[in-house]
């Protein structure tokens, strides 16, 4: 029921594999974001305009096919559709790889996208963990798309330099290879595997998704924060060219500002936690970007400015990238996390492509100036829409396992369990013998729920 022993070794591999695998693939995706805009230039057909459709173009169809590949995990089982994902992501890598036209490139990109396999990756996790493991698990991979992020801002730049944009593309497949190796031959199979709930959206929770007005504001942020995000990068590297900083110099400044916005993060990360104060800590990050985005358009900063305007941007983006999938983890309701999750994924790709398409064309008609404006503007209307957002309830999720239990006597014990002093929450999952509820622990005696475990 509730343990407090540690993963075992099923546990443990799933955590370190899956991980894995999910940093390979980031890793590739993200290592064009700050090289493209300038060795781009080169292809050709060159405009700003498709520099920014092929920076975005992955966002689409991870949009598309996020949800499905989660339903196809389902009926066809997890290992097959993340083998298939991860095969179109190689096919995608190569396809760009020997492109020499922009066209090209762009096509790899929708193809590299078209592996959307975060929701089956997220399910075949669940399926290889006990339900008081999971967060453990989900965490570390997590933690491993940051980690990509900041190695892709390192090593883009360099490998561009050592091998160009072609080996680029070749090293992404390689380690996409590398990732279908690792889930074929390392990751366990699991024993059993049923909807999950927390990882994949179900038919009938969109309606009362959409009508959340917490949630939407929060699928607002993460589309605006990526849209943000690639637009940024169809011009910012191009702004260290002119300002002096070599190609190779690249990485050394990515990897120093990200440090530094870091340490500012974390502080108020611990400072949200601490005195529940997630929604103005949150307001304070989207100020910043706007600030940072108003700065680079309005003025002309040399080095050292645009390098301290960097660390307040990193800062207050890696603070909404850890902010905003917890705050939908523990607004969603039970019965829906993972069609909230999925809603809210699908958002996050949707303003990856978008951003780097209109930036692009800013850039094309109206300089890279107008791209950092219109940041601010949407940053702005960020915040306004970000005015209702509440914090998040003092609440616990708990999961009660009761695998010899009747799917007939499930009915009688919810009631039983919600009647319960402290919990506000409770869902049945006869076909995984198991209860999720949500409790204040403030409230709730951790006893009233032990005899639950012996069912």
């Amino acid at each position: 029921m509730i343990s407090h022993s540690g993963m075992n070794s099923t546990e443990k591999k799933a955590a370190i594999t899956l991980s894995s695998v999910f940093a390979l693939r980031m890793l590739g995706l993200f290592m064009l974001l700050p090289i493209f805009s300038v060795i781009g230039q080169q292809l050709q057909g060159y405009t700003p305009a498709l520099i920014g459709l092929a920076i975005g173009a992955y966002g689409l169809t991870q949009a598309v096919f996020q949800i499905p590949f989660g339903w196809l995990s389902d009926k066809y089982g997890r290992k097959p559709i993340i083998l298939m994902g991860l095969s179109l992501f190689v096919i995608g890598s190569l396809v760009a790889a020997f492109s020499d036209h922009i066209y090209g490139v762009i096509v790899g990109r929708f193809l590299q996208g078209g592996g959307a396999i975060a929701s089956a990756v997220m399910a075949l996790a669940a399926d290889l963990s006990r339900d008081e493991q999971r967060t453990k698990i989900m965490a570390s991979i997590g933690m491993s798309i940051g980690i990509a992020f900041t190695l892709a801002m390192v090593l883009g730049p360099v490998m561009t330099v050592w091998f160009g944009l072609k080996g680029i593309f070749i090293s992404t497949a390689v380690l996409a290879c590398v990732a279908m190796g690792i889930v074929q031959f390392v990751t366990p199979d699991p024993q059993t595997r049923f909807e999950q709930r927390d990882a994949i959206a179900t038919h009938n929770q969109f309606n009362s998704i959409f009508k959340d007005g917490q949630l939407m504001r929060l699928n607002f942020g993460i589309f605006t924060l990526h849209f943000l995000l690639t637009a940024f990068f169809v011009t910012f590297p191009t702004r260290l060219i002119d300002l002096g900083v070599e190609l190779t110099e690249h990485s050394w400044i990515y990897l120093g500002t990200m440090a530094a916005g870091v340490l500012i993060m974390l502080p108020m990360i611990i400072f949200a936690e601490k005195k529940r104060q997630h929604a103005r800590v949150m307001m304070i990050a989207v100020l910043v970007i706007a600030l940072v985005q108003f700065l680079l358009g309005s003025y002309q900063p040399g080095l050292t400015s645009v390098i301290v305007v960097l660390i307040f941007y990193f800062a207050g983006f890696n603070l909404m990238e850890a902010l905003l999938p917890s705050m939908v983890s523990r607004i969603a309701p039970l019965s829906g996390k993972g069609t909230a999750l999925g809603v809210y994924s699908t958002c996050q790709f949707a303003g990856a492509f978008l951003g780097g398409p209109t930036a692009g064309l800013i850039m094309q008609y109206y300089g890279a100036n107008g791209i950092y404006l219109v940041g601010a503007f949407v940053s702005m209307l960020w915040a306004i829409f970000s005015l209702g957002l509440k914090n998040p309830p003092a609440v616990t999720s708990y999961t009660l396992t009761m695998p010899g239990l009747s799917k007939e006597k499930f009915s009688s014990l919810i009631e039983e369990i919600r009647a319960i002093e402290g919990v506000s929450e409770a869902v049945a999952l006869p076909e995984a013998g198991a209860v999720y509820l949500k409790a204040d622990k403030n409230q709730l005696d951790p006893k009233s729920l032990e005899k639950y475990s012996r069912q």
